[in-house]
């Protein structure tokens, strides 16, 4: 019986080195699981025949048992390791499709190529040609008090898109990753005449290194996915966080923590905007994300420190402190329609809205810094008529409470928009899309200038 046993040791002991012996690539992994299975169950049923017969067992048949109890540990191991290489390797494979490898490094790539064929007229005055103005809503540029223009009709590629990714294997245990985004929108050069030439300008570019990031990117405090389906390339503008810019930011599941670059804008008593330079203290972001399957949602504040110096107005020095919270999200609507929103409001968040509708702070008769308290808002749905046919409708809502008294009344006190398309997507990379919107912004001396727009755009991702 005792050499029974020792038989049946030894067919185990064999089988761990089988085990053992087999590559650990993940083509191997499920013949790995499964020897592994048969194993233990030997290893089982030969410490239940070993402890009902404990007289017989010898010194050698325990020493047996315990290498086999040993290549057992020692395999179990090895198919925990293979679960970590796959884990290592998933986000490169997923992206080689798109790029190719070089050493430890997988390069892919992504963007768009996008047309618009835009016509569009404002009752406040003629936007010049070659205006950003006439290529996006930029609602604080809204002519106001003068004539009325006709429909100007303007056809770009500027906002086609590139993006080159890279993600290195750098071990189990890190992951390292970075991102640069290029278009041409708002760059100097090109005309309508002869080449329709843009200079290509850096939106993005940023490292990543397991939870942190160092680099240009959108603002921690803004929503991306909170977007609309547009094709404006905002959309509901005025009431919307809109910042791109340099920060270190940490992310821990939910959490995001961020130090971003701060810059303050200031209304002078003329009217005009100063770009003050002097900043000491980043703008700190903490936002948390929500999600599940019901949709995502995001709350976010930002706590900031305005300053000038005597070389800005000639008046001395000041600090003043800013601050905003933010309520953004998407809501899933049935199997395939959402609802995304944003609601922010806080005091001195100027160039944080709508492109900078207001400035951050005013300036009183002392040089002490006033900062300015807004509010704003969007909400838009999409509905799918179909596989391939969506519809937007949306509508924003910027206010600002300028001090007067220090602004003048010149300056944007409120502003809005609204907007609706049809978008056709004949096959999965291919959007054919028809959109009208409105805008409007009032000044404080109760004019008012409005916009009208009509686009047409088509767009390949890839």
């Amino acid at each position: 019986m005792t050499h029974g046993i020792t038989r049946q040791a030894l067919r185990a002991t064999m089988l761990a080195a089988t085990c053992l012996a087999t590559s650990p690539a993940l083509a191997q992994e499920t013949t790995v699981e499964d020897r592994l299975s048969r194993l233990e169950a030997l290893v089982e049923g030969l410490v239940e025949r070993m402890d009902a017969r404990q007289g017989d067992v010898t010194t050698q048949q325990a020493a047996v048992l315990a290498e086999t109890q040993r290549a057992l540990a020692e395999t179990r191991a090895m198919q925990e390791r293979q679960t970590e290489l796959a884990a290592q390797v998933a986000e490169p494979k997923k992206q080689e499709d798109k790029g190719f490898r070089v050493g430890n490094t997988t390069i892919a790539y992504a963007g768009y190529v996008k047309l618009d064929a835009i016509t569009q007229r404002t009752s406040g005055g003629q936007i010049g040609g070659g205006s950003i103005v006439r290529d996006f809503l930029i609602p604080g540029a809204i002519p106001v008090g003068g004539n009325g223009s006709g429909w100007d009709t303007d056809f770009s590629a500027r906002q086609s898109r590139f993006i080159l990714k890279t993600s290195t294997d750098v071990g189990a245990d890190h992951q390292l990753n970075s991102q640069i985004e290029l278009d041409f929108m708002v760059t100097p050069g090109g005309d309508e005449r002869i080449s329709n030439s843009y200079t290509p300008r850096l939106r993005q570019a940023f490292i990543t290194y397991d939870n942190w990031l160092f680099g240009q990117a959108w603002s921690t405090f803004q929503n991306v996915g909170a977007l609309p389906d547009s094709l404006d390339f905002i959309g509901t503008t005025p009431g919307t966080v809109f910042d791109r810019q340099p920060m270190i930011r940490y992310t821990k599941g939910g959490l995001q923590l961020a130090v971003e670059q701060p810059e303050t804008t200031v209304t002078s008593p003329t009217g005009a905007r100063v770009l003050a330079g002097d900043d000491t203290l980043p703008d700190f972001v903490a936002r948390y994300n929500f999600s599940g399957d019901w949709g995502s949602l995001s709350a976010a504040g930002i706590l900031r420190n305005l300053k000038i110096t005597d070389d800005d107005f000639g008046t001395g020095s000041d600090s003043a402190l800013a601050y905003g919270l933010s309520l953004s999200g998407k809501v899933k609507v049935g199997p395939r329609d959402d609802l995304r929103f944003m609601a922010t409001a806080g005091d001195g968040l100027g160039r944080y809205i709508g492109l900078n509708i207001v400035n951050d702070a005013a300036i009183d008769a002392t040089g002490k810094l006033d900062p300015i308290f807004t509010y704003s808002g969007f909400a838009a749905y999409r509905h799918f008529w179909s596989d391939d046919l969506r519809s937007t409708i949306g509508a924003s809502y910027f206010k600002a409470d300028n001090p007067v008294l220090l602004t003048g009344n010149l300056v944007t006190d409120e502003s809005w928009n609204a907007l609706a398309n049809i978008i056709w997507t004949p096959v999965t990379p291919l959007s054919i899309g028809l959109e009208y919107m409105y805008a409007e912004r009032s000044l404080e001396d109760g004019r008012s200038g409005n916009l009208q727009k009509v686009q047409v755009s088509t767009k390949y991702s890839f």
